[in-house]
This record gives structure tokens, sequence and C-alpha cells, in this order.
């Protein structure tokens, strides 16, 4: 008789018969009400209450809105910056950090409850069709968006869009009679963390960065470039305000102030062993004096580029202590479109410091801490602020530096408050500098549009007399007297600031910070100490 053949491949197709049905009866276990192979005493607690409260609830709340209040809630017991984001809030949170969005490409406002178009971007699809600053958007899709108090970040969402998408607005042009009708197809739009780089005064650089993001390391290595080709031979790097951002960014932008083989920072957690960032031999201002300015506002990524250069003894640190925030974020991207940032770690500067302020006393006192700042007085006197021995560190040279609660800077630089100037105070605190700023702007546009960049209208353009006093008349009006000590002063600081404005207006940042800086004691502090250090 013969023998029967054997398939030499059925025992491996059995083994995966088998295993397909060994995974598939765990899944139905699992997915059974009350089971689970891998439950723990916590995650059974948990979606127990979570269907308790869903059955249960005296008024309806669906699922969906359950679990982001659950998770939104446990993140919140973890650490301050552990967060969950919501899938309308996703791009609102991620867009500032990747260099780029998708929408019609113009920066606006919302003035006097109406969509202003401040300035299109250059060469975006917005100024392709002519759309021009001073426009007022009154309808996007046929609806009206003025008159209605409707939230900035509501217009946002309605104007980006995926590219090559289309969305339909319709314009109020000031000397037009009737509103004009656009069609814009919305196309990646860049974003840049870098506000401005110009050459202060001859041989003095001046970059200020808002945060860190995806294209910051480009755009501060094109602009170290091009100031060294103007003659730069010393830098002042703006980190005043700057939220932070990516930690690589951080990294990468340290670098290009320290030799080669220089601890930027290193992280580690429970979940996450030691990282260490070192410096190459590829940075582009390793020589020539530095300085770092940095206030309460100034978190995250930009104390990491504080701290490093700090401890390695590279340049000088002016301001104000830092915010304090020494925890490192990942993200976990959810199907629906939203996300968690969870801190994985905490970072540590080169001399061991983590700067991470105390969480202990729960979330609001954490946020109310510039509050408490300001009331025991620390911003205004730096012997206002005591660290304990155990938080003393050592830089590369064995200058003493503090962890613990943010980095203090090695010249301190109060904040603004001067009582004398009470007019000039007030016009800015009401808006009133600002508002009559844009309103003249908008009128004067097309005789200010003559002006393409900041040396002619630095030069020609000014404050006279007769503007100014339409700027008190109208103060006035909205009940702010020209009155007080220091007027000189005050009238000297608020000429100037609408000069700024005026030049934001039209020329964006590269019209407004070569002509605010003129007034920030903070930045002519920085300027003398460069000189003095460049000698």
């Amino acid at each position: 008789m013969e023998k029967k053949k054997v398939n030499p491949y059925m025992p491996i197709w059995f083994a995966l018969v088998l295993i397909a049905g060994m995974f598939l009866g765990i899944w139905l276990y699992n997915h059974a009400p009350g089971n689970s192979l891998f439950k723990t005493q916590g995650s059974g607690k948990l979606n127990q209450v979570l269907q308790y409260i869903q059955k249960n609830y005296v008024d309806t709340i669906g699922k969906v809105r359950l679990e982001e209040k659950a998770i939104t809630g446990l993140l919140e017991s973890l650490d301050p910056h552990s967060t969950y984001i919501t899938p309308a809030e996703f791009h609102d949170a991620t867009d500032p950090l990747l260099g780029s969005f998708e929408g019609i490409g113009v920066q606006f406002r919302i003035e006097n409850d109406t969509v202003t178009v401040i300035l299109p971007v250059a060469n975006g699809p917005s100024e392709k069709l002519g759309i021009k600053a001073g426009d007022r958007i009154v309808k996007i899709e046929g609806k009206n968006v003025a008159g209605i108090k409707i939230p900035t970040n509501d217009v946002m969402r309605k104007l980006k869009g995926p590219k090559g998408t289309q969305v339909n607005i319709s314009i109020f042009r000031r000397g037009v009679k009737d509103l004009i009708d656009y069609t814009i197809t919305r196309d990646v739009i860049p974003t840049y963390s870098m506000d401005i780089a110009y050459l202060a005064e001859p041989g003095i650089g001046y970059i200020k960065l808002n945060n860190f993001s995806a294209t910051t390391h480009d755009e501060v290595h094109t602009a170290l470039e091009q100031l060294k080709k103007n003659g730069m031979k010393s830098l002042i790097l703006d980190l005043r305000g700057n939220g932070g951002g990516y930690l690589t960014a951080a990294v990468d932008l340290t670098d290009e102030f320290l030799p080669k083989g220089r601890l930027i920072v290193y992280t580690k957690g429970a979940n996450h062993s030691k990282e260490e960032f070192y410096s190459d031999d590829q940075g582009l201002f390793e020589q020539g004096a530095l300085l770092v300015m940095i206030d309460e506002f100034s978190a995250s990524a930009a104390e990491i580029v504080t701290g490093a250069l700090q401890d390695n003894d590279r340049g000088i640190v002016l301001g104000r202590r830092s915010f304090g925030k020494g925890l490192v974020q990942e993200q976990l991207n959810m199907k629906d479109g939203s996300a968690v940032r969870l801190t994985v770690a905490r970072y540590y500067t080169p001399s061991g410091r983590c700067i991470q302020k105390s969480y202990k006393e729960g979330l609001d006192k954490y946020n109310a801490d510039y509050y408490h700042r300001y009331t025991n007085g620390e911003l205004e006197h730096a012997d206002s602020i005591k660290f304990p021995d155990s938080l003393k560190f050592k830089t590369l040279s064995g200058k003493v530096v503090y962890g613990g609660g943010g980095i203090m800077p090695d010249i301190f630089i109060p904040i603004e408050k001067d009582s004398t100037l009470k007019f000039y105070n007030l016009a800015v605190n009401k808006g009133l500098i600002f508002q009559w700023s844009f309103d003249y702007t908008d009128k004067y546009r097309s005789q200010l549009n003559h002006y393409k960049n900041i040396d002619d209208f630095e030069r020609i353009f000014q404050i006279n007399d007769a503007l100014y006093a339409d700027f008190l008349a109208y103060s006035l009006k909205k009940g702010l007297k020209h009155e007080g000590k220091n007027l000189a002063e005050s009238d000297h600081k608020a000429r100037v600031l609408i000069k700024a404005y005026i030049g934001r207006n039209i020329l964006d940042n590269e019209g407004f910070y070569p002509i605010l800086n003129t007034i920030d004691p903070a930045f002519l502090k920085a300027v003398e100490i460069v000189k003095n250090h460049s000698k």
C-alpha cells in the first residue's frame, strides 16, 4: 500500500489556528462584563466606578465625557504638567511647537467685536489673493462672525483646516462699499519661534525667542550666520516670557554656544534610564560675550538653555528667578484626536540641579506662585529669595548656584514698578496706548505702508506734538487725565511705545522690538554689561 504523503506545512497552520483560537478566547473573556485576565485591583475598581457613575448618576453623562473627566482628574493628581488634551484643543496645543500649521495665513485680532486682519503672512494664500492688513472678516462660510462676541479660538478653528481645502470669507474694507468675497485654499503656514534678530548696536547682536519648536534651531542658526556677517562680536539672548517647548530644540540651541564635549543636560525617571546630552564641535558662537535674559515666565526648555550655559560658565544670566519647571513630558496621541502629555522624567543641569519647584501643596498654590513672588517682594529685591544649603551646587569653575524652584540669575533686575510714572503706567494697563496706536494705523494705513523697513520708519516717522495731543485727548475721553509726577518721563515712554505699536502694525516685530527696547531697563542694562565685558 502506497504511503500517504504528509503536507510539511500542516503542523505550522495547525499551530497558528490554535494560537488564534487562544487569543480569541482571551479577548472574549477580557471583554465580558466583570472579567479580565489582566485586571488588577486598581484597574478593576476604576472601571467599576466609571460604570456605576454612567448607570446611576443624577444627570445624563456620556461615556466620552466621563472618560475625559476621569483622565483629566487622574493626570492633575500626578503633577502640574501631566495633562489631557481634547480633540478640540489638540491643534491649539501642538501647532505652536510644530513650526507650521494649515490655514489661510493671517495674523488677526478681535477689535471692537470684529475679526481684524493685522498682517497677512508673506506669500501665504490670503496675501496672494489680495487680503490686506486692516480688513475685517465679517462672515465665514456665509455665517456672521462680527458683533457676536465670538472667541478667538473659535475663529481659529473656522479658518484652520487641512491643506488644499477651501474656506469662504466675506471682508469689509475701508473705502469699499460692499463686502468682498474670497474663496481661500488653505496651505501650510510657517510659524516662528524667533521674534526678532538684529544688531542692537555695532557688534552687539540681539535674539528674542518666544518658544522652543521644531524649527527653533534652524531659525537661530540662520540668524547667527547673518549677525556674524554683519559684524556681531557679542550676543544678547532674550528668553524672557519663553514658556519652553521641545527638549531637543533646547539642546541643539545650547550646542551653538558651547565647545565640544560639554554636558548640556541629562534626564532620568523611574521608568526612564539616565540620558545625557553633550555638545559637539559645530557651534557658531562658541566664543564672544554672551548674555541670557530670563524672568519669572522663562520655563522648561528656556531653563535648560540657561542652566547649561550658567553651569558651564558660558556667559552671564540677567533678570529674575525663572519659573521652575524641571519635568519632561512625552505625548501619547489617541485615535480620536486627543492626546495625553505625561511627565516621564526630570531634567538636571550639568551641575546636577533639578530646578523644578515644589508642587506638594497642590495645583492652586503652584499656579499662584507668581502672586506669592509679587507679594513677598521677590520681584523687587533679590535678597527676598532664600535657598537652603541642601540645594547648593557648583558650576564648572566652582561658582555657587542653587537648584529647586528655578534658576537664579547672576545679575538681578527688579520688575518695573515706578510709582512716579502714574500716567504712563495707567495708559499701558488700560490698553489706551495699544488701542490708539491700532486706530491710528487703521486710519492712515495707506500712508504708513510707504515705510518698507525699520530704518526708514525709525528715522522718518515721529510722534510729534500734534499726534501726542490727539492721544491725550483720546485718553481723557476714556477717563485718564494727563496728570501726576514725572510727566516728562511718562510722556517720553508713552511716545516711544506708541511708535513701537504703530511699527508693529505695519512691519511686524521688526518694527516693534528695536523701538521698544530703547525704553526697556533690562535690555539697556544688558547692553551696558555686554559692552563692558567686551572691552
